[in-house]
């Protein structure tokens, strides 16, 4: 919640939005408690199954999060949203479609080496707590990907259109003559 409230007060900083859209925040709010169980969870399989410190466990554990995980968290955050914004399955897919691969490619950039801190130093019972800390400059870029406007596709001209265009063209190369 808190990741949109910065956004949004960006969004409204630069004009992009005129005021504060509290439903946005409640729903991103919702989906992040929502990924948040799925964090947990995963976490405590994690080290269950890879219950060592040693540097190979950790780079185990990151490529399964990243690998697995970080694909798994991104598509129920969508999927939640979807549900929330009463969204139509098609809708939800096109949404996960167009902007998914923005927040993966996100993820390599932060998740590795704060997975790495997370791992090696920080005790079990507190790694939901400090990926959540983390999470917080993530999630202002989340909820910017998340509502970006589509750019609009470009205008397809019809042939009158390009027929007349060429017209002009030929006859501003006539009077440059």
């Amino acid at each position: 919640m808190l990741g949109d409230t910065f956004e949004q007060s960006y969004e409204r900083y630069t004009g992009q939005i005129q005021g504060w859209d509290r439903t946005r925040t409640l729903r991103m709010g919702i989906s992040g408690f929502t990924v948040g169980i799925v964090c947990h969870y995963w976490y405590q399989y994690l080290d269950y199954y890879y219950p060592k410190r040693s540097f190979s466990t950790v780079v185990r554990k990151i490529i399964l999060d990243q690998c697995i995980c970080s694909p798994f968290y991104i598509s129920i955050f969508f999927l939640t949203m979807g549900l929330l914004e009463d969204k139509s399955w098609e809708e939800v897919m096109e949404e996960i479609h167009d902007k998914a691969w923005t927040l993966y490619k996100a993820e390599w950039t932060v998740w590795p080496i704060a997975q790495m801190i997370n791992f090696f130093f920080v005790a079990p019972k507190y790694r939901v707590l400090y990926d959540n800390s983390v999470s917080l400059g993530y999630d202002v870029f989340t909820s910017r990907v998340k509502y970006a406007k589509k750019p609009e596709p470009p205008k397809k001209e019809t042939a009158q259109e390009t027929a007349q265009e060429k017209a002009q063209e030929k006859a501003q190369e006539a009077e440059a003559y």
